[in-house]
């Protein structure tokens, strides 16, 4: 139904939570009455079900599964350029755990965060870091990866410092210590700026290739608003970029020797 509405009317935070607790209160009768059809045919030994045992899921019964494009989209995106090029390692600056710990499978991952993650796997570090003051040398990663990160930075979100130029600071990190032909995926919302306090930033596609201007941009893909319009849009067009109002930009940068 969310997914629906969000094709013809404008879906705030406020409205999709205000839905959710509507459609809790009228599904809960019929989660009731499922309850207690299931307990009469389970004639079966094999689990005990109990009242006090209920864990009421009740927004699941959708024609498709949803998903977050932004998260999916993305990180396939990026997955799949690692996987052509093959670095040595990659460094990954905050981007999506499941990205890094599933990359870790097949090339060796750096993973830094704010907030280090605990996470134990083979081919994966975990490390505290700050966006702000990298602990890295100038020109010095080959493979590097900040993505959806950037526009958070500054908000306070996270329990960081407010600044409305520490998305700018942390940018000038990723380009110092990206190495003499080193890659760069990095992930921002794009469309018409402005900012969604405190949770993000929307850039424009010219802000972004500005910001990174002695950067060769190499790929810029599109994930649109608009689901009918395809998941990834591979070579997308500054147009293309400006006419979203919560698209995802995944641009592939380059610093050239």
């Amino acid at each position: 139904m969310i997914a629906f509405l969000k094709k013809h009317i404008k879906i705030t935070p406020f409205v999709e939570f205000a839905y959710k607790t509507v459609s809790y209160i009228f599904g809960y009768p019929k989660f009731v009455l499922d309850f207690n059809n299931f307990k009469k045919l389970n004639n079966s030994k094999r689990f005990k079900i109990a009242w006090k045992d209920r864990y009421p899921c009740l927004h699941d019964r959708t024609s498709n599964t949803p998903f977050d494009r932004h998260y999916v989209f993305h990180t396939a995106w990026a997955s799949r350029i690692l996987a052509q090029t093959r670095p040595k390692k990659h460094v990954d600056i905050s981007s999506s755990i499941y990205f890094a710990t599933q990359v870790s499978a097949f090339i060796p991952v750096e993973f830094y965060d704010y907030r280090p993650a605990e996470l134990n796997l083979s081919g994966l570090k975990s490390l505290k870091a700050d966006l702000l003051s990298l602990p890295f040398e100038d020109n010095s990663i080959t493979s590097l990866s900040c993505m959806h990160v950037i526009e958070h930075i500054g908000l306070g979100r996270y329990g960081d410092l407010m600044d409305p130029d520490g998305d700018l600071k942390a940018i000038n990190e990723l380009r110092r210590v990206l190495a003499q032909g080193g890659e760069l995926l990095f992930v921002v919302p794009i469309g018409q700026p402005k900012i969604m306090f405190n949770a993000h930033r929307i850039y424009s596609y010219t802000q972004i290739v500005d910001y990174f201007s002695e950067l060769k941009l190499i790929e810029f893909t599109l994930i649109p608003d608009a689901p009918e319009e395809g998941g990834l849009i591979k070579n997308a067009t500054k147009e293309m970029a400006d006419r979203q109002e919560y698209g995802c930009g995944c641009f592939l940068f380059k610093k050239e020797k």
